[in-house]
């Protein structure tokens, strides 16, 4: 029995990022007493078909964006959180996550507690967030900051700055490269893999898949009376076939379906590969 009381509002926000329904929801919440990532794998564990949630860092409202160095050998993504679209589709509002993400590159910033310390125009970012706060009246923050230097860096900035990504290759920069990074960094925005390669997903986020897989097994009136050894040996087959199709590389190139990802980087430049991305997403 739940110790805490569900409401409508936490019914919806986990329907909203599961796409599961409001009973099932409401049940998943009060079976794990409000704990929602527990209640997702609650849902998946029962054969719910629920939307992936690959990422923690989202927001509701704001803006992300990329932006590489001069010599594209280092980069940044951040957003600026708001509480309304209104605010967030502002011009005055775009151009100020712009002058923020101009000073992170031309400062070469490494951090987010850096960056807010940084100065712009005489005054640090975290005092030109406050002035901007009681200008406009709502709250803004920027809340996620990472940087990735590589021999060769690349931005994307999707319509709209609701998705941005930056990619780091294992080649020095070129006009072929810098093109081909885009076109991968185009395809994380739209495919959001959960990692590079499978050798790059987190121990514990196999676990985590291992143990929703094996669950869906053991209740399934097929699979009663197998030992649990080969329902283990199973799973493990099925999670790397997952990770094989939702790790970048291996993942068909969304330009031409009869390459991989890995296979387009070599057509460009012979050994060419990611090193390492970030996407962040609003909404």
């Amino acid at each position: 029995m739940s110790t805490i009381t569900i409401t409508a509002s936490d019914v919806n926000k986990l329907r909203q990022q599961t796409g599961a329904g409001m009973m099932d929801c409401r049940a998943a919440l009060q079976e794990t007493n409000g704990d929602f990532e527990a209640a997702i794998d609650f849902l998946r564990k029962k054969g719910q078909k629920v939307a992936a949630k690959r990422s923690d860092r989202d927001a509701k409202e704001g803006v992300v964006i990329a932006k590489t160095s001069a010599d594209n050998t280092y980069g940044i993504v951040m957003n600026l959180t708001s509480e309304t679209d209104f605010v967030a589709k502002n011009e005055d509002f775009i151009n100020l996550a712009l002058s923020f993400s101009d000073t992170a590159v031309n400062n070469n910033v490494k951090t987010l507690d850096e960056l807010k310390a940084t100065e712009m125009g005489g005054v640090t970012i975290a005092d030109k967030i406050l002035e901007t706060v009681a200008k406009i009246g709502e709250k803004i923050d920027i809340t996620s900051f990472e940087r990735l230097e590589s021999e060769s860096v690349v931005a994307y900035n999707h319509a709209g700055y609701r998705v941005a990504v930056l990619v780091s290759l294992n080649k020095p920069s070129t006009e072929a490269n810098q093109s081909a990074g885009k076109d991968v960094a185009m395809q994380i925005a739209a495919m959001n893999p959960v990692a590079v390669d499978p050798a790059a997903v987190p121990a514990e986020t196999i676990a985590r898949e291992k143990d929703i897989i094996m669950d869906q097994m053991k209740a399934d009136p097929k699979m009663e009376g197998k030992p649990e050894e080969m329902i283990s040996k199973i799973a493990d087959g099925k999670i790397n076939a997952y990770f094989k199709e939702n790790t970048l590389l291996a993942q068909p190139f969304v330009k031409d379906g009869s390459k991989t990802v890995t296979e387009f980087l070599k057509s460009v430049e012979a050994d060419l590969t990611v090193k390492a991305f970030s996407r962040l997403k609003i909404g």
